[in-house]
């Protein structure tokens, strides 16, 4: 027979008994507690759970007023320092230029610099609508290709204002 079925026979047997107080209380000391205890105590941990309520609650309400801002937002902000930069720079540059040839039209050049600037439109009003790290990035390219097309463009005239001046001279001389 196994025990399993001994105490299943049985069971009305084992129901009535209860251990003695002094069995318990050495059961209690071996476990590590003691009845009474004001640290088991349900009162305790029912209070410590409506602090910790309470005090989440106001955290909650407290950081409610200042909304945290979005990565879109933060995208957002940061374009407007960096445009604000590249867009003087380009101004000057394109100025410059001006300078240099007052009469004559600039070729190829300022139909891609067109092209660049229709596309920076697009981009800037994506940027507007839908903020985002790629819009600001590709804004940020854009920029960036204009200026270095501006200085190419500028390298040309330099160079092509110095080989004028070195023909002058030599006329000149001769």
């Amino acid at each position: 027979m196994k025990i399993e079925d001994f105490v299943k026979q049985n069971r009305s047997a084992f129901d009535d008994k209860e251990p003695s107080d002094k069995i318990w209380k050495n059961v209690e000391a071996s476990v590590g507690l003691q009845r009474g205890s004001w640290w088991n105590s349900l009162t305790i941990w029912r209070a410590a759970a409506v602090v910790f309520m309470v005090l989440s609650v106001y955290l909650f309400v407290q950081r409610g007023g200042a909304k945290p801002q979005r990565g879109s937002e933060i995208a957002l902000k940061e374009f407007k320092d960096v445009e604000a930069f590249y867009v003087e720079q380009i101004s000057e540059k394109v100025e410059m230029i001006d300078e240099f040839q007052k009469n004559e039209g600039l070729n190829g050049f300022t139909q891609d610099f067109q092209q660049l600037e229709a596309m920076y439109m697009v981009l800037k009003e994506e940027m507007h609508a839908r903020p985002s790290q790629k819009v600001k990035d590709a804004l940020v390219l854009n920029l960036l290709v204009r200026i270095d097309l501006l200085n190419q463009q500028l390298h040309v005239l330099e160079k092509g204002y110095k080989n004028h001046s070195d023909k002058e001279k030599k006329e000149a001389n001769i």
